[in-house]
């Protein structure tokens, strides 16, 4: 029997154009469309040690480690961890494997300024806050206003407290933010050829003059990129695609008009495992050090395709047109400062926002993360932590606090087992017993992580998990 050439109906002129670039691997990486894709879930840093997080699930989702992530991990597709109360409590994020390497790449450190400039719908963005632990600013932007306030539904759930959430094309955002971040990602819009495995939508949509397009915005977003970071800073560039055109020759064209920048060529213990080596001849033979780059091959890992490559910005290279950050207009309101007091007292006590980077948006009271700069002018989806609502008498804690909050933060808190039946009765609004006899807002908890809030009188929990997200 003749063997299927083409299992997936891919384009024609994709076949052709990668049985030229990978010459032997061809069948291989061809018959890699025919077995099934694997899953990842990755942990969320914020929500406890990873050493507890895989003790606690290794045998609940059959874990297995992903070799370039340290937080993430492959599970077993039967035990739909995303139907758990577990993601509905930020303890993980469900992620494309291979999409995790951007971030190991990328190395973030506690108290840097970072910017995820193709942010949505939050992958990237919530595995830098890990990383961050709540220390530095996080800048997370998507030009697409509904795919913008779904990566702003993924920074609330993951409980984020430093990430500001912008819907900002990226020549907007460098007047913003000149010469401003010490690490940014760029995750490009692409042709999408490493997801034709998982995506049917993005093998219709490919094709030859798509890829041209592709490779000519993805030079325009590099651009502002390079302006937005500061000189010794750092940049991962990536891609979910095999076009050279996207990929070595995009960052060959980059270096040929940015001297200022290299290639970072790390050392063994530094490079994350299972990473291949680019191809330096798809670009130039002027380029050797493009084998510096890195990609991921869906038949030679347990992944889809993806590229990445680790950019650095010389230290004397001139910063060009920096502005001195202006201060944003900060919530100084004595009465409603009282109110925020008082519900600190009543609730979580050793738990402090910082009163100097408190704003006001209406009636919505954030804490604004340290170092971010007046933001008057921008498409701000989420400037920070939101704390709550501000009635006439009372502070309303939002959902996304509860989120942030730990157990041990507050006064009064109530567990659920994560793998019983209250828990779900907690997630779809229903009314719950209450049998500490509390009186006000309580932190409910899928067994120690907080998911939402309650409000507790004469046994009873009022359920005030959101509406818009019960089950």
């Amino acid at each position: 029997m003749k063997e299927n050439r083409n299992p997936q109906n891919l384009p024609e002129a994709f076949l052709q154009k990668m049985s030229k670039l990978l010459g032997e691997e061809y069948d291989a990486c061809l018959r890699s469309y025919e077995k099934e894709r694997v899953q990842g879930l990755r942990f969320n840093l914020w929500k406890g040690t990873l050493e507890d997080m895989v003790k606690e699930n290794r045998q609940r989702f059959d874990l297995t480690e992903i070799p370039w992530c340290r937080e993430g991990f492959y599970y077993r597709q039967e035990t739909r961890p995303g139907r758990h109360p577990y993601h509905e409590a930020g303890v993980y994020y469900i992620q494309e494997p291979s999409a995790m390497a951007v971030v190991s790449l990328l190395d973030p450190q506690p108290g840097e300024k970072i910017l995820d400039l193709c942010a949505a719908p939050g992958g990237k963005t919530t595995q830098i806050a890990g990383r961050l632990h709540g220390e530095g600013l996080l800048v997370s932007n998507e030009i697409h206003p509904a795919r913008a306030r779904i990566l702003s539904q993924n920074v609330e759930r993951l409980g984020i407290g430093n990430a500001v959430v912008t819907n900002e094309d990226s020549a907007r955002l460098e007047t913003c933010f000149p010469a401003f971040f010490d690490r940014i990602v760029v995750d490009a819009p692409c042709s999408g050829e490493g997801m034709f495995r998982k995506d049917e939508q993005a093998r219709g949509e490919w094709s030859e003059e798509n890829v041209r397009l592709c490779a000519e915005r993805q030079q325009e977003i590099l651009e502002h990129a390079a302006a937005m970071l500061r000189p010794g800073g750092r940049m991962v560039y990536s891609t979910c695609t095999f076009s050279p055109e996207e990929d070595e020759d995009g960052i060959a064209s980059f270096l040929k008009h940015h001297p200022e920048f290299k290639i970072v060529k790390l050392t063994d213990d530094r490079k994350p495992a299972g990473l291949s080596a680019g191809r330096s001849e798809w670009a130039s033979e002027e380029m050797p050090e493009l084998s510096d780059t890195y990609r991921i091959w869906p038949h030679k890992a347990e992944g889809e395709g993806h590229y990445l490559a680790l950019l650095e910005k010389s230290s004397d290279a001139e910063p060009g047109r920096v502005k001195k950050p202006k201060e944003p207009k900060y919530w100084r309101d004595k009465a409603g400062q009282k109110l925020l007091n008082e519900f600190l007292t009543d609730l979580c006590p050793a738990w402090k926002p910082d009163v100097d980077r408190l704003i006001l948006f209406g009636d919505q009271l954030y804490q604004l993360p340290a170092q971010m700069p007046d933001f008057a002018g921008m498409k701000v989806l989420r400037p920070g932590l939101h704390l709550g609502t501000l009635k006439k008498n009372r502070l309303e804690p939002s959902h996304a606090l509860a989120l942030h909050l730990h157990p041990d933060e507050v006064k009064r808190s109530i567990a659920f087992p994560g793998d019983g039946t209250q828990i779900l009765d907690y997630l779809k609004g229903n009314t719950l017993p209450d049998p500490d006899g509390n009186k006000g807002w309580v932190l409910v908890c899928a067994d120690r992580y907080s998911i939402g809030w309650a409000k507790a009188s004469g046994g009873i929990l009022k359920n005030h998990y959101p509406k818009g997200l019960r089950i």
